[in-house]
């Protein structure tokens, strides 16, 4: 028996780029990881590509080194989105069964979400996602699947994300030019919710932050499905720019020891030994004490989590989504204390958003914050069962290995 086809989960977060390959376990029904890798990317910004060539290589280089540990030739991804391009807002949309058999089916259905996203938009924007959140049958609401009742008023409310064209054509561009198809683009926030956010939780109400590098995709939950989703530009990318500034060394190794010996919450300071690094010049050697390098730390996560709660409060649903707490994941969420930090700010109990062992095998390094999206994109189109898979698709010939490579060192000449 030949093997199964792999399928990528490709992230395009707000400055890496992060690849999962992986297949279904038939005989688990777990989501097997076969392979990843996550690069950073500075053709990037807040999830918007500002250098095509540079995104694309990088695409490239994160794929293929995921089919390198996987041992697999991939050519179809999922790819998640995100930045500030993205808008979302709710809507509602009603359908009237004039049929004399009110039984109500899938077609009456895809009729009311389709007057739901009836909506004017400009020329330079387009749906992304249109998320049921809850049917009303004859004026009666909180009917979880209308299909088979009847009635003879059938009402939806919907959130709608839209985004920018421009921003999806240059993403759809990237990764053609690395060769590779994508099968559908998905809002990252929308997958993680699917499986990071539990079913109880999303029906007491909860609030996802995915902490990017230079965005945070937040996301409010709260009578079973998602009410308020923001892209918010502020990231763990400010901690590390101001621990190069304070500590005069370079984004790398600011980077290096923030995440190697940054404490966000000084409750987990233990002792006060020194951190020793290279200056900016890449030689001269330099200690800082890790106390002084949590003062400079501290202010950065504050204000961060401060302009989370703030959006929280702006979505009018503080108080319902506070009860089951948040979670918090992403690339952002590795550093040491950032949890407390989240706890203490949002007063809320805060716990870490990752791949679970139960419905995901393999390296347990791909079950880490950074690689969440990435995993959560493989598992979305059999999570979410309101998905279309109607988004656009663009093909790119899958070129071989050995052509990409050449391809890319006479990009690199010329």
């Amino acid at each position: 028996m030949g093997k199964r086809e792999a399928v990528a989960g490709l992230d395009i977060g707000s400055s890496r780029i992060s690849c999962v390959i992986g297949e279904p376990d038939l005989e688990t029904s777990k989501l097997r990881i076969l392979g990843g890798a996550s690069l950073p990317c500075r053709g990037l910004k807040g999830g918007v590509v500002i250098n095509l060539q540079e995104t694309a290589r990088v695409v490239a280089q994160a794929v293929e080194e995921a089919e390198a540990k996987a041992r697999r030739v991939v050519s179809d991804v999922y790819v998640g989105v995100r930045g500030n391009h993205l808008q979302s807002f709710n809507n509602r949309g009603a359908f009237n069964i004039a049929r004399t058999d009110k039984e109500i089916t899938t077609e009456d259905v895809a009729s009311v979400i389709g007057n739901a996203k009836a909506i004017p938009l400009s020329p330079d924007r387009e749906i992304l996602h249109v998320v049921p959140q809850g049917y009303s049958l004859d004026r009666q609401k909180g009917v979880p699947h209308p299909v088979g009742m009847e009635g003879a008023l059938l009402e939806v409310e919907v959130h709608i994300v839209t985004a920018s064209s421009a921003h999806l054509n240059n993403i759809y561009k990237a990764v053609s030019q690395a060769g590779f198809k994508v099968i559908e683009p998905v809002y990252s926030l929308l997958a993680l919710g699917e499986t990071l956010v539990t079913p109880e939780e999303k029906d007491l109400g909860s609030i996802l932050i995915d902490l990017g590098g230079q965005s945070i995709s937040l996301g409010v939950y709260c009578e079973g499905a998602l009410r308020y989703s923001r892209e918010v530009p502020i990231g763990a990318d400010f901690i590390t720019r101001d621990l190069a500034v304070g500590l005069r060394t370079s984004i790398t190794t600011a980077e290096r020891i923030k995440l190697e010996h940054g404490i966000a919450h000084p409750s987990l300071l233990d002792g006060d030994p020194e951190i020793g690094f290279n200056g900016i010049d890449g030689r001269s050697q330099k200690l800082v004490k890790t106390s002084a390098m949590m003062g400079i730390i501290l202010p950065r996560v504050e204000e961060i989590f401060t302009v989370v709660a703030q959006e929280i409060q702006n979505s009018s649903l503080a108080e319902m989504a506070a009860a089951g707490g948040a979670i918090v994941t992403g690339g952002g969420a590795l550093m040491r204390g950032t949890i407390e930090a989240a706890e203490q700010i949002l007063e809320m109990p805060v716990r870490l958003g990752m791949a679970h062992p139960d419905e995901v095998e393999g390296d347990e390094s791909w079950l880490s914050p950074t690689y969440a999206t990435a995993v959560s994109l493989l598992q979305f189109p059999s999570r979410a069962s309101w998905a279309s898979g109607n988004g656009r698709s663009v093909a790119g010939a899958r070129r071989p290995e050995w052509l990409r490579r050449m391809i890319g060192v006479f990009e690199g000449i010329f």
